[in-house]
């Protein structure tokens, strides 16, 4: 890894949750792994990127991953960010907040397909990073379950949109749900899908 090899010994690895959803806060984890811990690379042999994972799988790799990271910092970009300044920057908030909780701090950073020009630390963007590097994938686990748990608990508050099985983002079923029961308070409303059916109900008496 160039970075390692320029003498970068923690090097964080980041990744986001959500940000196609249609509802729910968009989610980054930050992911400093140790560069020498053999034990720590066995036990993460099964990282990857979190997409290609069962809900299990993820679980019981989010506890490996917090037994055994250097460090883990999860920052959040909610639905009212993502409405007033766009999903990109509600995502590149969520990382820097990410950063901020990690101690110690990192050296340098890695990003799937993304910059942070106002973070004055090395960085490198890797297209299809969660499935080449292993901070990465490891960090995209991280945002996934603290994700995927925190819309459990809002489909508790939300029961009629199904939000525990579809975790926000735009299945059929979901938007059905939209269309009967309009938007709730935790739906993206700058996101065109919502956008144009809370129309429907915006005027309504």
């Amino acid at each position: 890894m160039a970075l390692l090899s320029q003498g970068f010994s923690l090097v964080a690895g980041l990744d986001e949750a959500g940000r196609g959803c249609l509802a729910g806060p968009v989610v980054v984890a930050a992911v400093i792994l140790p560069l020498d811990d053999a034990g720590c690379a066995s036990n993460l042999r099964g990282v990857r990127d979190s997409k290609q994972l069962t809900c299990s799988a993820r679980e019981s790799l989010y506890d490996v991953i917090m037994q055994h990271a250097v460090a883990v910092g999860v920052g959040m970009g909610s639905v009212e960010l993502i409405d007033e300044r766009n999903i990109l920057q509600a995502t590149k908030y969520a990382m820097r907040f990410a950063l901020e909780q990690l101690s110690p701090s990192p050296h340098a950073l890695l990003l799937d397909a993304l910059l942070l020009y106002d973070v004055p630390l090395p960085q490198r963007s890797i297209i299809k990073g969660d499935a080449r590097c292993l901070s990465i994938a490891a960090a995209s686990i991280i945002a996934k379950v603290t994700r995927d748990r925190l819309m459990l608990q809002l489909d508790k508050q939300y029961p009629v949109y199904g939000f525990a099985r579809h975790k926000g983002y735009g299945t059929e079923a979901h938007l059905a749900a939209l269309r009967t029961h309009g938007a709730s308070p935790i739906h993206r409303q700058s996101f065109a899908p919502v956008r144009e059916l809370y129309g429907l109900f915006a005027d309504a008496p």
